[in-house]
């Protein structure tokens, strides 16, 4: 699989953003919405984000591969965030208009804990041996996913470390075709990942069902835009609207220098998720033998329930079934 820039830090917007004082149909309970300008930010045009790869921007819960216990594991992203003493400290700084002064954290005391396995994402900054938090008070970071684990049992069940490999989503080799197949975790081992399915985000692909969820890793950067539109808002606003392959969460732009840049539906006012997607408009095929996995998987396991429909093909991702 070709390898793309990784998810270590918040992605910037292509766009300049603007506040509106409107309810967010992104999030709920959020009194406002952050939509996009016709302008272009600097620090995309320094990226030279024209001459980018647009990719599809996938929903999910982002992920990274990288070692532990002395083998590639699967971490699951967990942003350690301000305590409330922290978050009033900040939120009073910000208040204040004080611009001419640096809000100074105190790690130890200003932070909720997190656990002895967590490490920060590597684009953060560090001071004195101790990672920095972003301009919104968060240090994003990962805890790797233990087999079995209950807190992270969707993340695991896309692992199986016994076999070293993870149950991925991607291009087959035929155009317009996806696949799914066992992929060694050494292939994809530094790379940041989705994680998509029945239980992530509310299922917006309509994978598996509430008996059989069905879970899948997705390699950032794995589902390149054919037909992208000209960076211009309104020519954005047409291709979201009007193009099957616009049936997307949104855009991200993997530049030439690693950086990424990055254009939700929801920037530029419209809705997500949609009744159909463009994930879902292409058929998949299971690819199971053939494969560097050759592994007796557990009878109620995923990666079972999947080699059992070897050789099979989709017309869409939804219409993949394990009740029968």
């Amino acid at each position: 699989m070709r390898r793309r820039g990784a998810v270590q830090r918040k992605v910037p917007c292509l766009f300049v953003t603007e506040v509106k004082d409107e309810p967010s149909a992104k999030r709920e309970r959020q009194p406002f919405k952050v939509l996009a300008t016709d302008t272009i930010t600097g620090k995309a045009l320094e990226a030279d984000v024209h001459n980018a790869v647009p990719t599809e921007k996938v929903d999910g819960t982002c992920c990274y591969v990288t070692t532990y216990k002395g083998q590639p594991y699967l971490w699951a992203r967990l942003d350690r965030k301000p305590s409330k003493q922290g978050e009033k400290r900040f939120k009073r700084f910000l208040c204040s208009l004080e611009d001419c002064k640096e809000f100074v954290w105190n790690i130890e005391e200003d932070f909720k804990p997190v656990p002895d396995t967590w490490i920060p994402a590597k684009d953060i900054e560090f001071s004195n041996g101790n990672p920095l938090p972003d301009e919104n008070g968060h240090m994003p970071g990962w805890v790797p996913v233990e087999k079995n684990s209950k807190q992270y049992c969707w993340h695991s069940s896309v692992v199986n470390y016994e076999a070293g490999v993870a149950l991925v989503l991607k291009h087959h080799a035929d155009p317009g075709l996806l696949e799914i197949s066992p992929v060694p975790l050494s292939e994809i081992l530094e790379q940041t990942l989705e994680l998509i399915g029945t239980n992530i985000n509310a299922n917006p692909y309509g994978l598996g069902s509430k008996k059989h969820p069905v879970h899948l890793l997705v390699p950032h950067g794995a589902f390149e835009i054919k037909n992208p539109p000209a960076l211009k808002q309104n020519d954005i606003l047409s291709w979201f609207e009007s193009c099957t392959e616009g049936k997307v969460e949104g855009i991200v732009w993997h530049c030439h220098d690693g950086c990424l840049i990055k254009l939700h539906r929801h920037h530029l006012g419209l809705p997500w998720p949609l009744a159909e997607t463009y994930l879902n408009s292409q058929p998949v095929v299971i690819s199971f033998n053939g494969t560097k996995c050759d592994y007796d998987f557990e009878p109620k396991s995923l990666f079972h329930h999947f080699s059992m429909l070897d050789g099979q093909k989709f017309d869409r991702l939804k219409d993949i079934k394990f009740d029968a």
